[in-house]
């Protein structure tokens, strides 16, 4: 006698299996992700640049991170690939490109003489910008969160000032460190800097004039125009400018006290 044959199930494969369906993605959407690492790659290569003793690679490759530490995020937003994955990543290499690379070029450039006050300065500013970055992180899942500024200075920027004594060594000198104990001091400011709780101001929502567009080209194409031709004078004057910034908003936005919020009696 001829046995029935059993109805196949309806259910999907996966729920057999136990597995989760596959999800496919365009490879388009992982050039976000591409971006992220290959600033890590800048990063650590501007490293080993620096033990090379060619300090101006070495900087070009923090500046070129730091580009694309700015545009990965723009593009994983215009491409609709945001993910966990990718929030992690981008934190984790800025940790290293701006806290942890920064720290051991000026240390070799200028530190190595101190000994334990020059690494001292720079444990200080590579954990301040952990926590800088972690703090950075709790905001982000804060409903209340302003995107219109930072608290503190960060992390990107920190890179670039804590380099600032090199800039101006470069710019009018040699390039050799100087006042060595001043450097160390400075990268410990900096560090203060980036986990203080002022507010420092944030350029992803600036709007301009339609009518200013050309202006703001034009002086985008001076910038470049510097950079590549007098780029250790250019960079501290961006240093300069970015502190003065800072002194600004200071004075117009005094400090906030942070305090916890109390529910109403």
């Amino acid at each position: 006698m001829k046995v029935p044959a059993e109805p196949q199930s309806a259910e999907p494969q996966s729920a057999k299996t136990g597995r989760r369906p596959r999800k496919k993605l365009h490879i388009v959407q992982l050039i976000p992700n591409f971006m992220t690492v290959a600033a890590l790659c800048a990063g650590l290569t501007a490293v080993r640049f620096a033990i090379e003793g060619r300090f101006g690679l070495a900087v070009a490759l923090i500046i070129a991170a730091a580009v694309m530490d700015g545009l990965d995020g723009r593009l994983a937003r215009f491409l609709k690939s945001e993910s966990d994955m990718g929030a992690e990543l981008d934190s984790l290499c800025d940790l290293v490109n701006f806290g942890v690379a920064p720290a051991l070029i000026t240390y070799l450039w200028a530190l190595q003489g101190m000994r334990a006050e020059g690494w001292i300065a720079c444990l200080i500013y590579a954990v301040a910008c952990l926590l800088r970055l972690a703090r950075f992180n709790i905001g982000n899942r804060q409903p209340d969160n302003d995107s219109n500024s930072f608290q503190g200075v960060p992390s990107p920027a920190g890179a670039l000032l804590v380099m600032l004594p090199m800039f101006l060594a470069f710019a009018l000198g040699d390039g050799a460190p100087h006042a060595t104990g001043l450097v160390a001091l400075w990268m410990a400011l900096v560090g203060a800097l980036m986990v203080g709780r002022f507010r420092t101001p944030s350029f992803k929502r600036a709007t301009i004039y339609a009518e200013n567009v050309s202006f703001v080209l034009l002086t985008f194409v001076a910038l470049v125009a510097a950079l590549l031709t007098y780029p250790w004078i250019t960079l501290a004057l961006v240093d300069c400018a970015y502190l003065a910034a800072l002194g600004y908003t200071f004075i117009k936005k005094p400090r906030k006290a942070v305090e916890d919020a109390t529910p109403e009696a």
